[in-house]
């Protein structure tokens, strides 16, 4: 008997219908003899539609301790749902949200993390042969505040209570069969993977894969909880993500290509060239709580510099006004701001044992006449900033150059 983990998304839980199919999957493992916790997400559309009435009573700008109370409830109705659903079926069901489990979170509202997870509870429940149901993407902090962990947290709960139950495996189950080279609705001939290794998937969720949170990754890394991308209500055994890197070494050396549309990107011009700079500029940023992404900085031959990097395009807004106060402060020229950008990035663990990838990739992009404006590299990853309006070519261009077209398919 095996201690299984299972996640549902939105989609896959996003009407009544979908519930009882959800239900009618967990009940067909429970007959199997294993132990089932499932962590489910809101169903589709809810967390948007509680945002926007939040932002409607608050012009723009609900405070985020009362968000997080409110948009919490969108996972607290689909527990309730598939707990009903399961026990109609015969199968003895608990739903709990983030705080009756006590998933203990810091205090950083809406983008929280996981610091401590309480599992006896659900160990006691399991013990007592029922189905455990439990609220993604929320916590509590240690004053008893509800929390939320940010787009993709229920990925995040599922591989952390994966973790802290020591399950035998984590499933991720979603609105696709796995994880792709690229995203298909790009790139008609994309391959599915059956294989990848955590170091890959880190780097792809990083850089804009919507198949799995990076934090989500992190944990499995970590904790080596082995985990698998399922379709919702396909049967395929989907793609495993695992710690063993032997067999992707002889995969190509390019694993998947992953893209960002959610860039923007900022240049302070003419700061005073001298040591503790860049600090000066990225302090107030992160200071702020905003991420800061990739960072190219150029000298000029007046010892002034211009400092570029980029954040996430619903930063953008407050990342500017930061950076102008922090520019009258140093005496800069100017900032200035671009969010019509896209990050495209290379992925694979091959390239430890292979020279020449970059080149080869920054050749594809010049054939095809696409200027890069930024790069950014690490052992196993090239990430380049290009024109919006370039991104599909250039996923296209390289997911080609790098031999990752599938061949054509036979019809089904």
């Amino acid at each position: 008997m095996a201690l299984i983990v299972q996640k549902f998304g939105g989609t896959s839980v996003g009407s009544i219908e979908r519930i009882q199919q959800v239900a009618d999957k967990v009940k067909k493992f429970r007959e199997g003899g294993d132990d089932i916790v499932v962590v489910v997400s809101a169903m589709s559309g809810e967390t948007n539609r509680l945002i926007e009435l939040a932002k409607q009573i608050t012009d723009g700008d609900p405070v985020p301790r009362e968000l997080d109370v409110m948009v919490s409830t969108g996972e607290q109705v689909t527990i309730a749902l598939l707990a009903m659903a399961l026990i109609r079926r015969g199968v003895p069901a608990v739903s709990y949200t983030g705080n009756q489990v006590r998933i203990l979170t810091d205090n950083a509202h809406t983008k929280a993390r996981i610091l401590q997870i309480d599992d006896q509870r659900i160990r006691t429940d399991l013990k007592a042969g029922k189905v455990v149901v439990v609220a993604g993407f929320q916590g509590v902090d240690e004053e008893g505040n509800i929390t939320t962990l940010g787009r993709g947290g229920s990925d995040t709960t599922g591989v952390a209570l994966a973790a802290a139950l020591k399950a035998d495996e984590c499933q991720i189950y979603t609105d696709v069969d796995g994880v792709y080279t690229t995203d298909p609705r790009v790139v008609a001939k994309a391959q599915r993977l059956d294989k990848i290794t955590f170091e890959e998937m880190l780097e792809m969720a990083s850089l804009g894969s919507k198949v799995l949170q990076i934090r989500s990754v992190e944990f499995a890394g970590k904790y080596n909880v082995p985990l698998r991308v399922l379709h919702s209500f396909q049967e395929g055994p989907g793609t495993l993500i695992t710690l063993d890197e032997e067999e992707s070494m002889e995969q190509p050396i390019i694993s998947g290509i992953a893209f960002n549309r959610d860039e923007a990107k900022l240049t302070i011009r003419g700061v005073p060239d001298i040591p503790g700079v860049a600090f000066k500029i990225l302090g107030p940023i992160s200071a702020a709580n905003i991420e800061v992404d990739m960072i190219v900085q150029n000298v000029a031959h007046d010892n002034t510099t211009d400092f570029t990097f980029t954040v996430h395009r619903n930063d953008y807004n407050g990342a500017k006004t930061v950076l102008e106060n922090t520019a009258r402060e140093l005496g800069a020229r100017e900032v200035i701001g671009d969010i019509n950008i896209a990050k495209v990035s290379i992925v694979g663990v091959g390239m430890r044992s292979h020279a020449g990838v970059a080149s080869r990739m920054f050749e594809a992009l010049a054939k095809e006449t696409i200027n890069i404006q930024m790069i950014s590299t690490s052992e196993i990853k090239v990430s380049v900033v290009i024109e919006e309006k370039y991104l599909e070519l250039a996923v296209r261009a390289l997911h080609t150059a790098f031999e990752l077209d599938a061949p054509a398919r036979q019809a089904e």
